[in-house]
């Protein structure tokens, strides 16, 4: 059983964490990943994404609506053994790590690249996870204020991409599925990796105040999601050309280039700095989860010493190695393929669990 005394988070919380998630550091290079697939028809598979993601997350509220105040591990325990809570709180404790580790060595590679090239990787780590455990060692309701700062911290940035419009060609979007069908269906697998976070709903869930709206939450912070996608995404196809868009990294950061103010030089040198407020909403939250799963199987309640395990051997593992642009990537290909097990056939198998133990539970009555 879960105490939520004190931790309880506000509907505008929940979908702020969930959307900060999905959008953090996958956003960068999201662009270049969909004109890979399907050149500028790429956007096309964001509403795609979009649907498919709101129905694994409506699944997953399904699920934990079997138990409102309980873990998703409690849940499973109850239903199929002790053995089945422990075993899935540990490979949602990797998997939320794998998440936290991917997105701080993205993070400090873009700043290295952007901001301090002869800076240690195991400084700027350590810079990163010392704001990483004081936030998260607090759990869900200091996470959801975090959350909460940085939206409406950051959201004047959109508006500054319009600037990058005088030299936007619309012609770059038509026609519209030039080469057919198939390149659109397949880029849909690269908006899983920016698509995933709805998970987070099985620890969060409990912590709700108004657990009944929990669905419109979701729909609410998947839909936002997908405005951010779509609108950054168009705008770097429309400035791009076609083949040029693919040769860059992290075209959101590139077009910054472009946009020019007499008080500043380089724009995209004080984004980077800014932007990492935003990148922290994928580590942040991920680090309290995997400590919460952890401190779970141990029995218990307090998260701090997982997360210092957390923050030390990953500050002293970058000591003697830093990924590589091209290794992150790889990682999170592996984390995009494990996050479809997690987050959209698990739910939907546990569900149909749930609905056929009942309906056998019935039977038995009768």
């Amino acid at each position: 059983m879960t105490s939520n005394t004190g931790k309880s988070i506000t509907s505008m919380q929940y979908i702020f964490i969930i959307s900060g998630i999905q959008v953090s550091v996958s956003i960068l290079s999201l662009p270049r990943d969909l004109a890979d697939a399907a050149g500028t028809d790429g956007w096309i598979a964001i509403p795609i994404g979009y649907i498919l993601s709101v129905a694994a997350g409506f699944i997953i509220v399904k699920v934990m609506q079997n138990a409102p105040e309980d873990t998703i591990f409690d849940l499973l325990s109850r239903l199929m053994g002790a053995w089945a809570g422990k075993c899935f709180a540990l490979l949602l404790g990797v998997y939320f790590l794998s998440f936290m580790y991917d997105s701080l060595n993205r993070a400090i590679l873009i700043t290295k690249d952007w901001l301090l090239p002869n800076t240690q990787p195991y400084l700027l780590m350590i810079l990163l996870l010392v704001p990483t455990y004081i936030v998260a060692k607090h759990g869900p309701q200091i996470l959801g204020r975090y959350s909460e700062f940085v939206f409406f911290l950051s959201i004047w940035i959109p508006f500054i991409y319009l600037f990058t419009l005088e030299n936007a060609h619309g012609l770059h979007l038509l026609p519209l599925f030039k080469e057919g069908v198939l390149p659109v269906l397949s880029a849909v697998p690269a908006m899983l990796y920016p698509s995933l976070g709805m998970v987070t709903t099985f620890i969060l869930y409990p912590h709700l105040k108004n657990k009944e709206k929990a669905p419109i939450n979701l729909l609410i912070s998947n839909s936002l999601t997908m405005l951010i996608y779509l609108y950054i995404t168009i705008i770097c196809f429309v400035y791009f050309s076609p083949d040029e868009i693919t040769l860059y990294n992290e075209p959101i950061v590139s077009i910054l280039k472009s946009i020019e103010f007499r008080f500043i030089e380089r724009i995209e040198v004080p984004f980077i700095a800014f932007y990492l407020f935003i990148f922290s909403l994928a580590w942040i939250p991920s680090a309290y989860i995997a400590a919460f799963c952890i401190s779970w199987i141990s029995g218990k309640k307090d998260v701090a010493l997982p997360l210092q395990i957390f923050c030390i051997v990953i500050t002293v593992s970058s000591f003697f190695f830093l990924p590589t642009f091209n290794q992150n990537d790889r990682l999170g290909l592996w984390i995009g393929w494990l996050g479809i097990s997690i987050e959209y056939v698990f739910p939907l198998c546990l569900l149909v669990y749930i609905i056929l133990n009942k309906h056998f539970q019935q039977r038995t009555a009768l």
